[in-house]
């Protein structure tokens, strides 16, 4: 039984991956799909004034809306799917659920950015690449915003140049 880890954040751009996984269902019905949604923990601050049932409580909540729509397509289509729940840093959970579950593969959706944005974020998607051996696939998501594509470039080399000027 091949096992298949796919990250949900609740995004429009999460679904992406998820629909793939079931297309790959519908070929290959001999597929056991994990769902994992990883909740950021609370800072220290947070902690002192708050007890760990209620962070518990709101993280469970924040995941259950995050996994409505993800838990309504695979309902729909009666396709069977195990849930995972995390409070964590998103790229080690994913890599740890991956290596606990004994999965095979993990897919993931991304946004697709330019190549600068790229460059210069630290994506969970990159993260995870280079944290474990498990395969990843990666599904391409929404197309990047114009101000993504055209905006922060511009930015950038606006700022360079600035830079160069104030060096010269």
């Amino acid at each position: 039984m091949l096992r298949v880890l796919v990250p949900s954040d609740g995004s429009a751009n999460s679904l992406h991956g998820l629909r793939h996984v079931m297309g790959e269902f519908a070929k290959n019905r001999d597929l056991a799909i994990h769902v994992l949604n990883v909740q950021p923990p609370f800072s220290q601050h947070v902690c002192d004034f708050s007890s760990k049932s209620d962070r518990t409580e709101f993280h469970q909540e924040q995941a259950e809306r995050a996994l409505a729509p993800v838990r309504q397509a695979l309902d729909g289509a009666g396709i069977p799917y195990t849930v995972h729940m995390e409070v964590g840093d998103k790229a080690d959970c994913i890599v740890a659920a991956a290596r606990r579950l004994g999965c095979d593969c993990i897919v993931m959706s991304t946004a697709r950015k330019s190549s600068l944005v790229r460059m210069v974020e630290n994506s969970v998607t990159n993260q995870v690449i280079e944290r474990t051996s498990v395969p990843v696939e990666v599904i391409a998501g929404e197309p990047a915003s114009k101000l993504e594509r055209f905006g922060i470039p511009a930015g950038v080399g606006a700022g360079i140049l600035v830079l160069w000027m104030a060096a010269s």
